[in-house]
């Protein structure tokens, strides 16, 4: 079969690649022709394979002066085709090949020599592995305390909407964040703070009745929420359902280019998302943590009511005499704190976003945990630091 080599196809399908027998003297030739490119070489794949499985000792012979182009996969599939002629003890002959042709086969062959093969990864014993992992995290903890200094400084100095220059609050999305965060947790804040004040209330007067003190189980309840239990359980809720929020928009936004559009368009990130949102939980959190408190002591009033018998009346009395000031003033310190850790991590988190779903999934979850973590963590720094100062 002879074709004309200046015949342009339009296209691959109206010229696909073929691998066509000659009749040249009884000689094993063969002539490729059409288009040897990415998209059309997979259909003559089956052919090279043929060719190569041909045993025999008579040298073969490759016309290539009617190929028309031929890019790299088209020169591996014929330098597969010579390294298997070659591990036969067979030789193959490459002719009319173009000059452009003659280099790119002369570059895959050469590619193809100095192919090594790549040895098997040993894995690490135990101790190295142990040893790896902690420091990979010591580095991770460094890159992620640089990370909330920055976002920390950037908001005391203020809001910087423009990277470098000039100072504007937005008043607008500090109120947003604050409805958002404040008055939409306020429901599942007083439904999880009222079941808690109600159960520490009916375990303590259960125990308590042993030793003929129900009484004091108003200075129980009093003094676990409102020094510990409330402000650490909002904050873990706010850190569940706020800082997960927080990480998800600023991850999103990852995702979809816009914080370097913002950079782009000269506005600072950190002024524009984060600091309306670490303002709004620095101010919402001490507000939903005295509603908690309120809502515990409703549902312990009710349960010491109905469980053991101390009259509303009498429990407010008993609870004037068994806390202070002071009492109320502990829990509500800690709030700001907390909140400051909860946005600080939600926003870290959320710019570590890479360009998937499964990064961003993995990034809400850690801002939870690290979050959850952290503050359980300074609250009990809080309590030794109050106790040994004897607040």
């Amino acid at each position: 079969m002879v074709i004309n080599a200046d015949t342009k196809a339009v296209s691959a399908k109206e010229n696909p690649p073929r691998v066509v027998a000659l009749e040249r003297g009884g000689a094993a030739d063969y002539a490729l022709t059409g288009e040897w490119t990415t998209r059309t070489v997979a259909s003559v794949d089956a052919d090279m394979r043929k060719l190569e499985a041909e045993h025999g000792e008579a040298p073969l012979t490759l016309d290539l002066s009617q190929v028309e182009k031929i890019d790299t996969a088209g020169a591996w599939l014929v330098e597969r085709l010579v390294t298997a002629r070659a591990a036969q003890g067979s030789g193959l002959t490459l002719e009319g090949q173009s000059q452009e042709a003659a280099i790119l086969l002369d570059a895959v062959h050469e590619a193809t020599q100095r192919g090594e093969p790549v040895p098997a990864r040993q894995e690490p014993n135990f101790l190295i592995a142990f040893f790896e992992t902690v420091g990979r995290g010591v580095y991770s903890m460094r890159d992620d305390f640089l990370a909330a200094m920055n976002i920390l400084g950037s908001t005391i100095r203020g809001a910087q909407m423009k990277l470098g220059r000039g100072h504007a609050v937005n008043i607008a999305a500090i109120f947003n964040q604050i409805d958002k965060m404040g008055v939409g947790a306020v429901p599942v804040v007083l439904l999880m703070s009222t079941i808690v004040g109600a159960i520490v209330a009916q375990q303590g007067a259960f125990q308590l009745r042993y030793f003929g003190a129900e009484i004091f189980v108003v200075d129980l309840v009093g003094i676990l929420v409102l020094r510990e239990l409330g402000v650490l359980m909002t904050a873990i809720m706010v850190a569940g359902r706020s800082g997960s929020a927080i990480t998800a928009e600023i991850g999103s936004m990852r995702m979809r280019e816009e914080v370097d559009a913002l950079k782009v368009i000269g506005l600072n990130p950190v002024g524009v998302l984060v600091f309306p949102r670490l303002v709004a939980l620095v101010i919402a959190l001490p507000c939903l943590t005295i509603i908690a408190d309120f809502a515990a002591l409703g549902g312990a009033i009710v349960i010491s009511w109905f469980y053991s018998g101390i009259t509303p009346a009498a429990f407010i009395d008993r609870l004037r005499v068994g806390i202070d000031v002071g009492t109320v003033l502990t829990g509500l310190i800690k709030a700001p704190f907390m909140a400051m850790i909860i946005g600080i991590i939600a926003s870290v988190e959320g710019l570590k976003v890479g360009g998937s779903a499964e990064s961003l999934g993995e990034h809400v979850t850690a801002s939870v945990v690290k979050s959850i973590f952290i503050v359980i963590v300074l609250d009990g720094a809080f309590a030794i630091f109050f106790a040994s100062i004897g607040f």
